[in-house]
């Protein structure tokens, strides 16, 4: 998203900070002081409903901002932000981030292309929610969760390391099937597991499993 003179413009003035898997980096409702860049990590993006339940809306990973939704309109925040993983994050003061919007429109460009990714992101989701059975569901958010993972990743073999509690939210699904519906992929031969890692080995068996149109 950033070019290297954007990057060192917009990290002038940042605060690096270390967050420990479950961490909160702010809370839906609180007033944005600044924005934050993933340096490394995974970071969950989500909404709280009546019952208290989350739903998570979207994964952010090493290069992605997040945050910026409610410094660009001047409101609260919209959603919650937590990590999935240790993450460093740098937090990056809103008066630097809105000097570059207005002095980059290349910047400016790729934010909005960002946001537009996004509201996509956000809209299937919502799609595979209303329309999806459970199984189709897990097999949709573990396709999204392999792309984001693969991101910047050298490696052959992509393994995803997230709660199974989290995989229920993403998925819009109960826990219990998470864990029993993964046990089925497995015995498919579609992932494997180790602890809450999971290993995607047969990525067209995925596929067909989240029967994706």
């Amino acid at each position: 998203m950033l070019s290297d003179a954007d990057r060192t413009d917009l990290l002038a003035h940042q605060s690096e900070l270390a967050y420990r898997k479950g961490d909160m980096i702010f809370r839906e409702g609180t007033v944005p002081s600044g924005i934050y860049l993933i340096r490394s990590g995974k970071v969950k993006k989500y909404k709280v409903n009546n019952l208290s339940k989350e739903q998570i809306i979207y994964v952010a990973g090493p290069g992605e901002l997040i945050g910026y939704h409610a410094v660009l309109s001047e409101e609260r925040y919209p959603d919650s932000a937590a990590t999935i993983e240790d993450s460093l994050l740098s937090f990056i003061p809103k008066e630097d981030f809105t000097a570059i919007l207005q002095r980059s429109p290349v910047f400016t460009a790729r934010l909005l292309k960002a946001l537009s990714h996004e509201f996509t992101v956000l809209t299937n989701s919502i799609s595979v929610i209303a329309q999806r059975t459970a199984a189709e569901r897990l097999a949709i958010a573990l396709i999204v969760l392999r792309e984001k993972y693969k991101e910047g990743s050298a490696d052959q073999d992509i393994v995803l390391n997230i709660s199974r509690m989290d995989l229920a939210n993403m998925a819009g699904i109960a826990e219990e099937n998470v864990i029993r519906l993964l046990k089925e992929f497995k015995a498919e031969g579609i992932i494997e597991t180790d602890g809450r890692k999971i290993a995607v080995k047969d990525i067209g068996l995925l596929v067909k499993k989240s029967n994706y149109q």
